[in-house]
Formats: C-alpha cells, sequence, structure tokens
C-alpha cells in the first residue's frame, strides 16, 4: 500500500530494553511510506546505540531530559508528513495500524484524527501484580485508546490545536484531545485493538493503579480549565465532547483473550 506520508514519533526516556521491538513494529507496517524520528529525552543508557542499529532508516533527535509531552513535541516539531502518528518505546503496534486507519481516512474526508483500542500486556515479572489487578477495569480485556500511542492524526490537527502541554506531569494527553474537542476535530474510534501496551517495572501504566492525589489533582485541572474554555467560548453553555463509545465489547474481549495467550514481547 502506497500513500501520504505518515510520520512516525516514538519518545523514549533510558528505553533500551524494549525499543527495538516498538521500532520493528513500525518497521513491520503494512503501510507506506513511513517516516521514523525517536526523540530521546534525554537517556542515560543504550538507547542511542539501538537507534544506530537502524542506520538511516531511524532519524535520531535528544534533548535534555524534560518528560514525554516534550519528547513528543520535539519530534513533532521534525515531521514532515500529512500525518503524524506517535508509539512509546516500551508498546507496540499491530502490523496493519496504520492501513486500517489510513483506510478510514481514504473512506472519510472530513475526518481530523482516529484512534483505536489497546490492550494491556505485563512482563514476566510482574506476574503477581498481574494477578492482583486481573479483574481491575483498566486490566480486564481492552480499553478505547485515546492516547497518543492509538492515535493517528493530520499533521494539520497539530497546527490547529497545537502540541503537548509540557506543563503538566500527567494527563498530556487527556488535555491534548480535550483541546482537540473543542477545536471541533472530527475524531473516530476503531473497535480494533490494534496498539499493546507493556506494563512493566518503570512505566506510568501499572504505577496508577490507584492514581496518586497529586494524579488526580492534575486530572482535575486538566478538566477544569477544559471547561473553562468552553463555557467563554459557549458563553455558559456547555457542548458534548464527539467522543465515541464502543459497542464491540464482546470481539475486543476476544481478542485481547486471545493476544494473552502470546509471548509477552507481543503480538508479532
Amino acid at each position: 500500500m502506497s500513500g501520504p506520508l505518515i510520520s512516525c514519533v516514538v519518545p523514549v526516556f533510558n528505553g533500551e530494553r524494549y525499543l527495538k521491538e516498538a521500532l520493528d513494529t513500525i518497521l513491520a507496517q503494512t503501510y507506506r511510506p513511513l517516516e521514523i524520528i525517536v526523540a530521546d529525552d534525554g537517556s542515560t543508557d543504550g538507547t542511542a546505540a539501538v537507534v544506530a542499529g537502524y542506520g538511516a532508516s531511524v532519524r535520531y533527535l535528544s534533548q535534555p531530559n524534560a518528560g514525554p509531552a516534550a519528547a513528543r513535541n520535539l519530534g513533532l516539531g521534525t515531521t514532515r508528513g500529512a500525518f503524524v502518528a506517535f508509539l512509546d518505546a516500551d508498546d507496540l503496534w499491530h502490523p496493519e495500524k496504520l492501513a486500517r486507519q489510513m483506510t478510514r481516512f481514504a473512506a472519510r474526508p472530513d475526518l481530523d484524527l482516529g484512534v483505536t483500542h489497546a490492550c494491556n500486556f505485563w512482563i514476566p515479572e510482574l506476574r503477581e501484580r498481574a494477578a492482583r489487578y486481573r479483574d481491575h477495569p483498566r486490566m480486564a480485556g481492552s480499553l478505547p485508546g485515546y492516547s497518543p500511542v492509538t492515535l493517528l492524526a493530520r499533521r494539520t490537527v497539530f497546527d490547529a490545536v497545537g502540541g503537548f502541554d509540557v506543563t503538566l506531569p500527567v494527563g498530556e494527553d487527556t488535555d491534548w484531545f480535550l483541546r482537540a474537542a473543542e477545536h471541533a476535530a472530527v475524531m473516530e474510534l476503531l473497535p480494533d485493538v490494534l496498539v499493546y501496551r507493556r506494563l512493566h517495572h518503570t512505566n506510568m501504566g501499572w504505577r496508577a493503579l490507584p492514581r496518586n492525589s497529586r494524579e488526580r489533582e492534575v486530572f482535575v485541572r486538566v478538566i477544569k480549565a477544559s471547561l473553562d474554555r468552553r463555557r467563554r467560548l459557549d458563553a455558559g453553555t456547555i457542548r458534548p465532547y464527539p467522543f465515541s463509545a464502543s459497542d464491540w465489547q464482546r470481539r475486543i474481549q476476544a481478542e485481547c483473550e486471545s493476544y494473552s495467550g502470546r509471548s509477552s514481547s507481543g503480538p508479532i
């Protein structure tokens, strides 16, 4: 398949253990053409050496450590594609992730951005924690992925909405999607599970179970800021957000249960 260039931005901080798997799932995409950019947020491990092994097929950028939002913005600022996608260095894409999303853009010229469902998986070393949270709503099956790792968006959306808020220690992705909705961006949620999020010792996914008080305060601040902006725009009225709900739960649950029996290193 050939079409518009998609720029794939991979933010990373000390991610040498999983980065190669993430990059390989981008290179395994059935869609072409692709631009791959690794945005290194001040890593002190072997991240740069991992990227160097890919030669000219992966572009490497670096900055002093400033957080994931700043790393995404670093990569975003150098993209050349008409479309932009993000993959965290410890997560994985289904081989048809971009192709299936681009099919929807071809079918819907009005579409500004698309997201997919995502499924979490644990590394083997955390099997006890996996058992403890087996029935947690965020762990038992897949979730609608309003997250950068599921996102495929037209580059023009970022021109209108802006990048990720570097002042937020968490919730910068929630803030961005809320701002996109406020700009009346046309969104679509695919029922397909096309992203696999790895839960390991150093990422945020499992450490936020349950969220601590500081994280809750940040999310409250993000929601309040959005409500305040909407009230100003609509003279006191509040418009509903066009976020899609999923009615594909049985199909999605089956996909996740099928995936859970595969290797913890991913679905590929």
